[in-house]
């Protein structure tokens, strides 16, 4: 602590002998003093400063550890690449599909000595014991009749064909000679026979696509039949000619598969189709109708109020150009409009009877059937 800074005044008879007395030990102020180079003030002044500005930094520290933080990138140490993006997992099933059935042909028509052409699809097949004459057998009409995934990457490829001989024997007496064994030779050359082909595919270094089967073809049995399900329609009844119904898919049929008349006349609005070309038959004749909903027999003879949907089936029987008479079946909806039908679209299948049916009755009910636009501006 700094003493205060004071002079004492000396007595009258001390101030005779002055010269005599000794000088007493006070503190003397004498002003300000430098240390230095610095002054005590200054001093002061500075030491404030750094005490401020040391706990300026203990505040500010932690908030700036903080931002820090939170800006730093997530992944600390050395960058990494980014892997790319894997593939859709149904890359490759169309690709898959169309290779089995190319290793499939090849395999029925293998023969001794054939490794080489069965090891562009299956690697492994160089080793592989062939037998009988190459080419001794084809396959016909081969399709794709089951694909499903069973991994990444690997596809199940069931592909259907028949089969026929080559070398079939020409004796007819030979071909018409009771045999067990030659009946049971003649029904395997006229069933249908189902391979099953397991496909792997990746992308390869250009970037397309590629194939290799994992194991050699493996003869199944067909696919299950199901049955088939519910479906919106009424039973088949007859189609009557007075009936409005009937009179709207016959003019329409006729103008779609001969070619006979303008085929816009018969269509909604917004409904575009185009008649098959050239024109595969000569006349038509529509035997029946099932109609959406329809459970009674009464005639009808009336067009319900604009805007009403009906979805039907048509039973019918096209006269080809050598006279002969196919059994063909569409299904269609109709569109009511100032008091008779149209064609509104020309459907891709009969519609199950799980989907919401149409109204037959008021135009304002809602309907499951797609707007014309959109549901017929191609033709099947």
């Amino acid at each position: 602590m700094k003493k205060s800074a004071w002079t004492r005044r000396p007595s009258k008879g001390a101030a005779a002998q002055a010269d005599d007395v000794e000088p007493q030990d006070w503190d003397i102020d004498e002003g300000p003093t430098d240390v230095a180079g610095w002054s005590t003030g200054a001093q002061a002044n500075m030491s404030a400063a750094i005490r401020w500005t040391a706990w300026g930094l203990l505040i500010l520290g932690p908030l700036l550890g903080a931002a820090a933080y939170l800006s730093a990138p997530a992944q600390a140490g050395p960058s990494q690449k980014k892997p790319a993006q894997a593939a859709p997992a149904t890359t490759g099933a169309q690709g898959a599909a169309g290779f089995a059935q190319l290793f499939v042909a090849a395999y029925i028509e293998a023969g001794e000595g054939d490794q080489a052409k069965l090891a562009a699809y299956y690697p492994d097949a160089t080793g592989l014991r062939l037998e009988g004459d190459p080419g001794r057998r084809r396959g016909e009409q081969l399709t794709v009749v089951r694909l499903r995934q069973t991994d990444r990457g690997v596809w199940s490829v069931t592909v259907a064909t028949r089969v026929t001989d080559t070398k079939a024997t020409a004796d007819p007496s030979e071909r018409d000679r009771p045999d067990d064994k030659g009946d049971a030779k003649a029904a395997a050359a006229r069933a249908v026979r189902y391979f099953q082909v397991p496909v792997a595919t990746a992308p390869t270094a250009g970037g397309a696509s590629g194939y290799t089967a994992l194991a050699m073809p493996a003869e199944v049995a067909a696919p299950e039949q199901i049955k088939a399900p519910a479906l919106v329609y009424g039973p088949m009844r007859p189609a009557l000619p007075a009936d409005p119904r009937t009179q709207a898919v016959t003019e329409f049929l006729t103008a779609y598969l001969t070619g006979a008349g303008e085929l816009d006349r018969y269509l909604a609005p917004g409904t575009h189709l185009n008649a098959i070309a050239p024109a595969p038959y000569a006349g038509i004749a529509v035997d029946s109708l099932a109609i959406e909903g329809e459970k009674g027999t009464e005639p009808v003879t009336t067009v319900p109020g604009d805007g009403t949907q009906l979805r039907l089936l048509v039973a019918l029987r096209g006269t080809g150009h050598d006279e002969v008479r196919t059994p063909l079946t569409y299904a269609l909806t109709l569109k009511a409009r100032a008091g008779r039908w149209e064609i509104a679209s020309l459907d891709g299948a009969p519609t199950s009877a799980t989907t919401s049916p149409t109204s037959a009755t008021s135009p304002a009910a809602p309907s499951a059937v797609p707007t014309p636009s959109a549901a017929a501006t191609t033709t099947p």
